[in-house]
Order: C-alpha cells, then sequence, then structure tokens
C-alpha cells in the first residue's frame, strides 16, 4: 500500500508533541510513520485521517492483525491515534473522537529480560580486564549503567555537567527534558573518576569542540559515543564474559538495574524516580521480582512448605 502523504493535522499535531510535550526526535518520527501508514489506509477506504470513523480504525487494526503484528505494536499504534484524535477533537477539528470506542488489543504479560547479579559481576570483571583507555571507558560507561539504570541514550549522551562535584550525584535530563537526580555507587564514581584521567584521549584531534562537553566524547558526528557503538561493545565484552552476545544490551543492564534493587527490598516508587518514569504502571512491569522473592519466602519459610 502506497504511503500517503503527511495530512495538515497530522503535521500540527506532530508539531504539538514537539513544541507542547518535548517529545524526542526519535519519538515524533515512529508517530509520524503510524500516521502516515493509517493515512494511506483510510484514504484508500475514501476518507481523510482526520475524517475516519471507529469502523475504519477497527479495519486497520484488524489488518495490522491479520499482518501478524504483534499486539504490542497494534497497542502502541492505536496509542497513537488515540493522542491524534484527541488532539483534534481539542482543536475543535471534529466533534467527537472516534478512538474512544476502541478497545486496545489484548496483550500478553511480557517480562523485562535481564542478567543475574552474576552474569552482571562477569561483564564488570571481563571489562576491568580491556586494557588501556577504552577499558576504563567501558568500565565507566558499564558501572554507571549498572549503577543507575539510564536509557541508552541518556547515557552516551551525558555532559560533563551532569556529575555533581563531589561525583556521587548525576543530574540526568530525561523523556521530555525532565530532570532527576540519581546517586552514584562509590564503584560508579570511582571508576569514573579512573576514566577522566584519560577522557581527553577520545576527543576529536581535528579541532572540533563538538565533544568537549560531553562526559564520553567520541569523533563521531554528534560529538559522542554513539549508541550503536556502545552496543557492539557489549556484544563483545558478553563474549569476553562466557555470555551468549544476543542476551546483552544497555537497555538488558537497565533491566538487571531494577530488578536486582527490587530483588534486594527497593521501593517501586524509589525505583519510578530514579528510572525516569512518568508513570508507575510503567515500573510496575518489574513486580515480577517481587512475586519471585515472595514465592522464595513462602517455600523457605512455611511449615507446609517444608515438609
Amino acid at each position: 500500500m502506497a504511503k500517503a502523504p503527511p495530512s495538515r493535522h497530522i503535521e500540527n499535531f506532530l508539531e504539538m508533541l514537539t513544541v507542547e510535550r518535548g517529545a524526542a526526535g526519535n519519538t515524533i518520527e515512529s508517530y509520524r510513520r503510524d500516521l502516515i501508514d493509517f493515512a494511506a489506509f483510510s484514504i484508500a477506504r475514501k476518507h481523510q485521517p482526520e475524517n475516519a470513523d471507529a469502523a475504519i480504525i477497527r479495519g486497520y487494526l484488524k489488518k495490522l492483525s491479520g499482518a501478524g503484528m504483534a499486539s504490542s505494536t497494534s497497542a502502541r499504534r492505536l496509542s497513537a491515534l488515540r493522542q491524534f484524535f484527541r488532539f483534534l477533537h481539542a482543536e475543535g477539528v471534529r466533534e467527537d473522537d472516534p478512538s474512544s470506542a476502541i478497545d486496545s488489543p489484548r496483550q500478553g504479560r511480557s517480562l523485562p529480560r535481564y542478567l543475574s547479579e552474576t552474569e552482571v559481576e562477569q561483564l564488570l570483571a571481563a571489562a576491568e580486564s580491556w586494557q588501556g583507555s577504552e577499558g576504563l571507558r567501558l568500565m565507566a560507561m558499564l558501572e554507571l549503567l549498572y549503577a543507575t539504570g539510564l536509557r541508552v541514550s541518556e547515557l552516551v549522551g551525558l555532559p560533563l555537567s551532569a556529575l555533581s562535584r563531589d561525583g556521587r550525584v548525576l543530574i540526568v535530563r530525561g523523556k521530555g527534558g525532565k530532570e532527576r537526580m540519581v546517586p552514584l555507587s562509590e564503584p560508579a564514581s570511582d571508576a569514573i573518576d579512573a576514566y577522566k584521567e584519560v577522557r581527553e584521549n577520545f576527543l576529536p584531534k581535528d579541532g572540533r569542540k563538538a565533544g568537549n562537553r560531553f562526559l564520553f566524547p567520541s569523533r563521531a558526528r554528534q560529538g559522542y559515543l554513539t549508541r550503536a557503538r556502545f552496543g557492539q561493545l557489549m556484544k563483545e565484552l558478553a563474549i569476553g564474559a562466557g555470555i551468549e552476545p544476543r542476551r546483552v544490551s544497555p537497555h538488558v543492564l537497565r533491566h538487571s538495574f531494577a530488578s536486582h534493587l527490587l530483588a534486594h527490598g527497593a521501593d517501586l516508587r524509589s525505583l519510578q524516580q530514579m528510572l525516569g518514569h512518568s508513570d508507575i504502571a510503567t515500573t510496575q512491569i518489574y513486580t515480577h521480582v517481587l512475586e519471585e522473592r515472595l514465592r522464595q519466602l513462602l517455600d523457605e519459610a512455611h511449615p507446609l512448605a517444608k515438609k
């Protein structure tokens, strides 16, 4: 199906997300793709996307399901449509919101993939064996990621100014431009101190100043180590640690941070703040750890379980 060009209303909606909500570039592009795909479906049925009714939305979701799309992806696309039609209703473009009559696709509970504490220790030990400046940088990034649960985009783009003077706290600017304070562990602080001694080795040699303000500068166009390169380094590290590379990624380490904190008694509200989740419902995906801990406690302490 040919893609329809973005309508004026879609562009206005995307502009609102950028200006009023501070949505990131990747988020905007994701919404754009989803809405253009829906627009093509709607136009093929003689309706402009802004004039689509509930029947067209249901037909679109049925098409996605028939194409084998995961229910989580369909739910994400429906979420984009809901926000689009709410925007149209609020702007007076239409008198109703057809998406309000649509039920979300049923989704199975998807548990986050994470490493065991032993496997994280193996990764850190493998990083410690890397020689030279690259090893010190990788160790600092791993310790920082595991100590804070930062998103990989937040990690690689950290400015030097994010570190407090005593090196014990990070000021992180997350999604929507929201700032949060994240405490650092002693191993993370020590690893960063060691890395800062060699940080200048990663500054561009051609006089460009793009990387000067970043904690992890590089010769890349944006001035800091790219997400893709850090992901590659983690795959190489996994091999050295004896872990399947497909099981290791920056996001898996973020999940590991959250899961291990809960397993050791952290509460959901504190974890929500550290992860930068705007809604605690997002943080609740980690409650599988609490359930596992309660089950273990029951097995160990209940007299009938012992029998």
